[in-house]
């Protein structure tokens, strides 16, 4: 195996730091990339964090397997752990590059083109070709709180599969999106996870723990490691629908993240300023909510619940 360069042989490990540019003042941008290789055969598999840069949870769950070392003394197989993809986003803590552009929607990249393609290049050379399976985790964006999820495309069934392994509240079916890092993956005959949890530039333990015990699943699933998985109920949703605010003003919610819900059952109010009027906001479909907006002042059209149907 070759990365960046640089043998990683056998019963090894390496950390490979991946130029990928230089910022106006000199500072480089290099992806750090943890590679753990056992002695034996296996599969390969890449666990990501950061690939937006707001989205701090992803950076904290992989960082913290690392630290507890989870992917040391691998029974067979490679690990290929980057807790940190766009290490400019993080530092500005934002979602997107200097340019306004999303790595997510940029794959496969172009080692000529604008940072977030070259990150996305740096990726798809160095790294996808390597992998069989991987676990790209995410939060909710812009205030957003997210119940931990996995989201599989409902064409591939090794997907699922593992996703049932990697055990959240739910799993949500999710279509492809064009330039996505989970779409290049697929295009190539490999399975991408993908975990959301939480909310961005906020960490939220509970969704750490589910994303630690999902990584330590799948290795023991997969025969990596030894040990026994946690077992864990999860909803199949496979139809979603967003709720969102019919005026401007001020939002409170009557429910929580994960609760089920019910046709007409109330689910928040907003409230003018000057208190003309309120807002009842009610359920037009029997789920759950998987999705729920923190923000207190919200404006008409913004979305408040994600709402999803088994």
């Amino acid at each position: 195996m070759v990365i960046n360069g640089v043998e990683i042989k056998k019963g090894t490990y390496q950390l490979i730091r991946m130029g990928v540019s230089k910022l106006p003042s000199g500072t480089p941008i290099d992806i750090q990339t943890h590679v753990f290789r056992s002695e034996n055969d296996g599969p390969v598999v890449l666990v990501l964090g950061g690939l937006h840069g707001d989205e701090i949870n992803g950076v904290e769950i992989v960082r913290r397997s690392l630290y507890n070392k989870l992917f040391d003394n691998l029974t067979c197989g490679t690990v290929i752990a980057i807790p940190l993809l766009n290490v400019y986003g993080f530092i500005n803590f934002s979602r997107e590059l200097p340019d306004g552009k999303d790595i997510n929607r940029s794959f496969p990249g172009s080692k000529s083109g604008s940072l977030a393609s070259r990150v996305a290049r740096k990726l798809t050379k160095e790294i996808i070709p390597h992998i069989d399976l991987g676990v790209d985790f995410h939060t909710g964006g812009a205030n957003i709180y997210n119940e931990p999820q996995v989201r599989v495309a409902p064409a591939d069934k090794k997907a699922i599969e593992l996703a049932e392994v990697f055990g959240v509240p739910f799993i949500i079916e999710s279509n492809l999106i064009n330039k996505s890092l989970r779409r290049e993956t697929f295009k190539r005959g490999k399975s991408l996870l993908v975990f959301e949890g939480g909310e961005s530039l906020r960490l939220d333990e509970r969704s750490i723990e589910y994303g630690l015990a999902g990584i330590e699943n799948l290795m023991i699933h997969l025969k990596m490691k030894e040990g026994k998985m946690k077992q864990n109920d999860f909803i199949y949703l496979s139809d979603t629908v967003w709720l969102r605010a019919s005026i401007s003003g001020i939002f409170v919610s009557k429910v929580s993240s994960g609760d089920p819900v019910e046709v007409n059952q109330l689910l928040g109010e907003i409230h003018t300023p000057n208190n003309h009027s309120v807002k009842k906001i009610k359920s037009k479909r029997k789920g759950y909510i998987y999705g729920i907006n923190n923000t207190p002042v919200v404006n008409q059209g913004d979305a408040l619940f994600h709402i999803g149907v088994s």
